[in-house]
């Protein structure tokens, strides 16, 4: 009974069950927490200082240096415009898919949330990333923030949250799985080094044996913890209590993501065409310079690079684009070309978005208002 009750509420989250929408959500208790802001400590401050120093220190006194580079960041002017113009439709275009990801994910039936507050909420949290931490923790944090104040309850946010993390990046892992050992195994073309196919192939796996089996924790679990305890240590039991919610968060977001695969819909098809058109965009940068190496090359350099996010550095700087670019010329392009072409997707992917995404969060909190002005009458 409690696992068909625990299914029946991911399923009212989806939208798919017939049952009548929920009222609306009352105020969560944190309502009037904070947005996430960045806090200038001094240990901070010194420690970006010293990064934005040793940046330029290398782009101006040490890439220069480098036999070629030079000459190759020259050609940067010779771009083919059409191609570059190409490369930002693509991320316009993936702008939108991500958008369309964002609410079809996270923005329950009945939930005041529009599509334009999914927008301020998804750029806004891309700047949060990029202003807060490394990995999306800034972003992670700011979406949370979000989503409370639309009075979504807790559970539910973090149901919500960890579904979307499992389709965006169970996509990124079944993609490198995929060309991996197609790649290894000749059926796509192209140089094929065991460290960037079969590895990342093995890592990818791991992490969809570890994930899916979470969908099979019993519903029962904190009672079956918590239980034998609480009435003999009821320090322990509350502690117990907040650790094991934990698997139950997991639990219902694998198997809300689970709902969502088999019922597939334009939250769905974002998934699929958020990180087509990112790897567009490469392609587009590639062709501005030269020629592009072969697709399945592409795709499994492109996500091999992206693992530079989980480096301690605000958004991946410097490690993001030294892992793509480590990762073609491993595979057989031209450093030249794969050097301009990164550097290129990252402006269009990374730098450009920015922008906009300082705008939405600023324009995020006077949005916040206008949720609690319409929720008010009900």
């Amino acid at each position: 009974m409690a696992e068909e009750a625990t299914d029946r509420r991911v399923a009212d989250m989806n939208g798919a069950s017939t049952a009548p929408v929920p009222e609306p959500h009352r105020p969560a208790a944190d309502d009037d927490e904070e947005m996430p802001r960045v806090t200038l400590t001094r240990r901070r401050a010194i420690a970006f200082g010293v990064f934005v120093l040793a940046s330029i220190a290398f782009l101006y006194f040490v890439l220069p240096e480098i036999s070629g580079v030079t000459e190759t960041l020259d050609r940067v002017r010779d771009g083919d415009r059409a191609w570059l113009a190409a490369a930002l439709g693509f991320q316009v275009l993936a702008t939108v898919s991500y958008v369309m990801i964002f609410h079809g994910i996270h923005v329950p039936p009945g939930s005041p949330l529009t599509h334009r507050d999914s927008y301020l909420i998804t750029m806004a949290s891309l700047a949060a990333t990029r202003l807060f931490a490394a990995a999306g923790a800034g972003g992670v944090a700011l979406t949370a923030w979000a989503l409370r104040r639309s009075c979504m309850e807790r559970r539910e946010v973090a149901t919500r949250m960890i579904a979307f993390l499992v389709l965006l990046y169970g996509t990124y892992m079944l993609a490198m799985i995929v060309c991996g050992i197609g790649l290894r195994e000749g059926v796509f073309s192209g140089r094929a080094p065991f460290g960037l196919t079969i590895v990342p192939a093995i890592l990818a796996g791991g992490v969809i044996l570890v994930m899916l089996p979470l969908s099979l924790v019993p519903d029962d679990i904190e009672r079956r913890v918590i239980g034998r305890i609480a009435p003999r240590n009821p320090r322990v039991a509350r502690w117990l209590r907040r650790i094991a919610s934990g698997p139950a968060s997991l639990r219902d977001g694998v198997r809300f993501a689970l709902i969502k695969t088999m019922h597939p819909d334009l939250a769905m098809l974002g998934v699929v065409t958020w990180w087509a058109f990112n790897i567009a965009i490469l392609w587009a940068c590639f062709h501005a310079f030269g020629e592009p190496p072969p697709l399945a090359v592409l795709v499994q350099a492109f996500f091999v690079g992206m693992l530079g996010n989980l480096l301690p550095i605000p958004g991946g700087i410097g490690g993001v684009d030294g892992g793509m670019i480590g990762a073609l010329v491993a595979f057989g392009v031209g450093a030249d070309i794969a050097l301009l072409a990164v550097l290129s997707y990252r402006l269009f992917a990374f730098w450009l978005p920015t922008i906009p995404g300082v705008i939405a969060y600023v324009q995020l909190r006077r949005r916040v208002g206008d949720w609690r002005a319409r929720m008010a009458p009900a």
